[in-house]
């Protein structure tokens, strides 16, 4: 991915909804096809209700230095949670299969003073639930990355997830089912992965989140003020290359 012109960076919280707009319209003009990993993703006709997100944290309305686009490992996170109904969509079988998908584009701050929680009267309404579910397959988790991390980058919930799935879509993304049975997996393995699908993507501008058994639970993507990638922060890289890691398939 090119990324943005040169000189177009993202706003503070006090100059948030235009630039975005913009931002999108020049991400989704890029090259390069978009591999979802929602395998026969079927979107519910039915009515839905979008739980009301509840704040993790206190407000904070600091300027964003630079961002963080996290990518989940869908077998992982359905290991445990097949039968619960909050997950049903995800993980239930019935909608589609998963790979790899949107947790949230996430602004950052200098000294992890990030901001999140920026005020707002605004909602996810069912209508944009339904356009991005087969990319972020959870209406809850929807309604939370816009209350939490999207209010602090753009006026309307549109503009937000127009540019997340701008990112999202210029991403080529690796067959992580094929590198799972791989001898002797490292984290730096799947960072190599993730760069030879992607090549606007070096492993050190790729972050890894490993659970405490050493399971993929997530891939994270770093990118300057204006939407470039770029190297990892400590905290957004995660455990060294050399670091053993497995991959869970979902059998």
């Amino acid at each position: 991915m090119a990324g943005l012109p040169e000189g177009l960076a993202m706003p503070s919280c006090s100059l948030r909804g235009g630039v975005l707009i913009i931002a999108a319209a020049a991400l989704a003009a890029l090259p390069g096809a978009a591999l979802a990993q929602a395998y026969q993703c079927r979107v519910p006709g039915a009515a839905f209700n979008i739980p009301k997100p509840v704040p993790d944290g206190p407000a904070r309305q600091a300027a964003p230095t630079h961002y963080t686009l996290a990518l989940s490992w869908s077998p992982e996170y359905c290991r445990t949670r097949k039968a619960k109904a909050a997950d049903n969509f995800q993980c239930g079988g019935r909608n589609g299969r998963f790979g790899l998908v949107l947790h949230g584009l996430w602004p950052e701050g200098k000294g992890g003073n990030w901001p999140q929680w920026c005020p707002t009267k605004l909602q996810v309404t069912p209508q944009i639930a339904r356009q991005n579910l087969c990319m972020t397959p959870s209406a809850a988790l929807i309604a939370h990355e816009w209350a939490k991390h999207g209010s602090c980058m753009a006026k309307r919930p549109e503009a937000y997830f127009k540019t997340a799935r701008g990112l999202w879509s210029s991403l080529t993304l690796p067959d992580l089912d094929r590198l799972s049975k791989q001898p002797g997996l490292t984290a730096g393995a799947i960072r190599q992965a993730l760069a030879d699908a992607s090549p606007a993507f070096t492993p050190d501008k790729i972050g890894v989140r490993l659970n405490k058994g050493g399971w993929l639970e997530e891939i994270r993507l770093c990118y300057n003020k204006a939407f470039r990638p770029t190297r990892c922060t400590k905290a957004q890289f995660g455990p060294a290359n050399q670091v053993p890691a497995k991959i869970w398939r979902g059998l």
